[in-house]
């Protein structure tokens, strides 16, 4: 992959987490309404903290690909939200699942653009 094509997605997913993990603290972006499932199901996670600790993932993450320092780790941990997110909204909340492609997309493609450090682990 183009060095160059890889810095502005890696950039670009770094910006796109550090968003939205400092919006689960600060709240400048207005939540939609939910199902009552998908409501259930965020106010679980919500009363065990787990939002929090996905914020402050989405944070380090974030932080990590835009200075690019421990990215590809950070790139390989994001994966997991990354697929949590597709599926919470592809079976709870269908018509906002949108952000959450784009987020899994830049994950493949940054962790592709990393396959390299990657070598050891898959040999």
């Amino acid at each position: 992959m183009n060095s160059k094509v890889f810095m502005i997605v890696r950039i670009l997913l770094g910006l796109f987490v550090l968003f939205f993990g400092l919006n689960k603290f600060f709240h400048f972006m207005a939540m939609e309404e939910m199902s009552t499932e998908a409501g259930a199901y965020f106010g679980a996670l919500s009363s065990a903290k787990v939002i929090t600790l996905v914020a402050v993932i989405e944070i380090v993450a974030g932080l990590a690909l835009i200075f690019n320092k421990f990215g590809a780790l950070l790139a390989l941990i994001l994966m997991s939200i990354s697929v949590n997110a597709v599926l919470f909204h592809a079976t709870l909340e269908p018509g906002s699942i949108a952000g959450a492609l784009i987020l899994l997309v830049l994950n493949i493609i940054v962790l592709y653009g990393y396959k390299d450090k990657y070598s050891d682990l898959l040999n």
